[in-house]
């Protein structure tokens, strides 16, 4: 299964890589798979450290919103 996770870009940095944010963690992560310009504060949709796709902010939100739906579940496995 691959699992992919809307991220939000809060700083652009050198060589092609961005600086994203998601459930309050940060990760370095590499754009060099989007075929669009990417900035500070927009969604991109991160697979194993490349954001493959940029993201409406709403979808976005929207998506986390389900992720953290279920990671609240009484029995998801600990």
């Amino acid at each position: 299964m691959c699992l992919a996770v809307p991220s939000k870009v809060v700083e652009l940095m050198e060589s092609n890589t961005a600086l994203v944010e998601v459930f309050g963690t940060r990760r370095l992560i590499s754009l060099d798979l989007l075929q669009e310009e990417v900035s500070v504060g927009d969604w991109v949709l991160v697979h194993v450290g490349f954001a493959i796709q940029k993201l409406d902010e709403e979808y976005a939100l929207e998506t986390l919103k389900l992720f953290e739906e279920i990671l609240e579940e009484d029995d998801y496995p600990t």
